[in-house]
């Protein structure tokens, strides 16, 4: 029965060591040992891809190298918290709010390395996997392929799926696994669970709504960045959406990759909540058919947005947005000015580029407030 999945799950240990002979055939492996291992021959990181014989192998002798420079060049400090919730025996689903597309998951695993637990499948878009070479490597680091791309009928077939292959994973202690409360990095500064992303995950249930959501072990997430993750891009993105439809240029989700990866961030911080107790289920249970849905995300909100840690940008942006001084006590002068020169240097950038490039011309002081807003919505939660 597994094998209809064979499509979005994760790779088995005998399809990744096919698939790391891809990689180190492959002539973009190159340019990635040069970025991610200044020095080393590729021939030499050829034979380390080779020499992996499982997926815990893989996650240990390549990524987590990867992941600690990443963190070590990117992140000032790494804190965390609640680990022990994920120490259980059990299995959960462990819903979070999103903000970079390669970095929440990944650092979420590091710091799963680092305390000796079991690393989760990973959900992610396939509108990232733009050949079989990222596919091979995401697909070796535990990633579940969730299809947003196709008809409407295909989309919904694949949804049906993806929410079959969570609920028989969680359910029967084979694996945890990441899912994003929403499709999409929050843009917006507005962490916000999805209740399409619960209907979706409602199709495989028993169609009792308590007892189906109870069974996922559903563990809330926090993730914080002082420094959010392509800000400057987020606020290019709403400035261009406020007056027309968006469109992606080719190649866009790989630069917000790249970007959001080697963006200095900061502290970063980790919560992983306790998991939605039967009983706090059952309350949401009791509302109509769609209202228990908007029930389900309001608590799922009130529990990520409760335990997301706010950094002094965070203030910083509210006091300068409402032209006041409502937070001074949590952020010093020399921080207020260092942060507006950290908006207003991107800023430069930002404007100079796109004048030169594409033409377009930015209102300063509407990005400005994109910005702002950016940073400063956590703290409304």
């Amino acid at each position: 029965m597994m094998e209809k999945y064979d499509n979005i799950r994760p790779y088995t240990d005998e399809e990744m060591v096919v698939a790391m002979d891809r990689v180190a055939a492959h002539p973009l492996l190159s340019n990635i040992v040069n970025f991610l291992f200044p020095g080393m021959e590729r021939e030499k990181f050829e034979q380390l891809l080779r020499s992996v014989r499982t997926v815990d192998e893989f996650q240990v002798k390549i990524m987590a190298p990867v992941l600690d420079r990443l963190i070590e060049s990117t992140v000032n400090q790494l804190t965390y918290s609640g680990v022990e919730n994920v120490l259980r025996p059990e299995k959960s689903l462990l819903l979070g709010n999103h903000r970079d597309i390669a970095l929440d998951p990944g650092i979420m695993q590091m710091i799963f390395y680092r305390n000796q637990v079991p690393r989760t499948e990973i959900a992610v878009g396939d509108n990232l996997i733009s050949s079989l070479f990222i596919e091979d490597i995401m697909r070796s680091n535990r990633m579940i392929k969730v299809v947003r791309q196709g008809s409407r009928r295909e989309i919904y077939e694949s949804s049906t799926l993806l929410s079959s292959y969570i609920r028989e994973n969680v359910a029967n202690a084979r694996a945890s696994i990441w899912l994003a409360q929403r499709s999409g990095r929050t843009k917006d500064g507005l962490d916000r669970t999805s209740q399409g992303v619960l209907k979706m995950l409602d199709m495989s249930g028993s169609g009792d709504f308590a007892k189906d959501f109870h069974e996922l072990a559903i563990l809330p997430v926090s993730v914080s960045y002082e420094f959010e993750p392509c800000d400057f891009l987020k606020a290019r993105e709403l400035y261009i959406t406020r007056r027309r439809e968006y469109v992606k240029a080719p190649g866009e989700d790989l630069n917000s990759i790249l970007t959001g990866i080697l963006q200095n961030k900061g502290r970063v911080h980790f919560h992983f909540g306790e998991p939605l107790t039967r009983q706090e289920i059952d309350i949401c249970a009791t509302f109509d058919k769609n209202d228990r849905f908007r029930e389900l995300a309001a608590l799922l909100d009130r529990k990520i947005n409760s335990n997301y840690k706010l950094w002094p940008n965070n203030y910083i942006a509210y006091d300068l947005l409402h032209a006041g001084s409502t937070y001074a006590e949590h952020y010093t002068e020399e921080e207020r000015r260092r942060f507006l020169d950290y908006l207003n240097q991107g800023l430069d950038r930002l404007i100079a580029q796109e004048s030169s490039e594409t033409g377009i011309e930015f209102d300063r002081d509407e990005l400005m407030e994109l910005l702002l807003a950016l940073y400063a919505n956590p703290v409304l939660g």
